[in-house]
């Protein structure tokens, strides 16, 4: 079992500034990612960056690319998400998902309750 805890959202002006923060604790052994994703009402849950644990490499959605950073603390099992130059379009609830591998070609998925982000004027 997976405890996954969003921490950051909250209420921002255009082109202000915001970082999230996404703890996991319990089993946390085999993790193959740790990635934010983001739902905005009436529309589909959208992928916004992934680090990937073992290569130690990111990704990022094309609509955040350039003002979205994730990071991570490995000691801590907490990843970052550094959000940059917002707009009224990033406001939604972001998701952490932790993936983990749990038999050869066999992962399972375990999501936070989500963090508000409005992005205001």
């Amino acid at each position: 079992q997976v405890q996954v805890v969003e921490s950051g959202g909250g209420l921002v002006q255009p082109g202000g500034s915001l970082r999230l923060s996404c703890a996991a604790s319990g089993n946390i052994f085999n993790i193959d990612h740790m990635a934010w994703f983001r739902q905005a009402p009436g529309k589909d849950r959208e992928f916004v960056a992934r680090f990937l644990w073992s290569a130690v490499s990111v990704d990022y959605g094309d609509s955040v690319k350039g003002r979205f950073t994730i990071s991570r603390d490995d000691a801590k099992s907490t990843v970052y998400l550094q959000m940059n130059d917002l707009k009224p379009e990033d406001s939604a609830v972001y998701y952490c998902d932790i993936r983990r591998s749990i038999a050869r070609f066999e992962s399972v998925d375990s999501w936070g309750q989500g963090t508000q982000v409005t992005v205001s004027s």
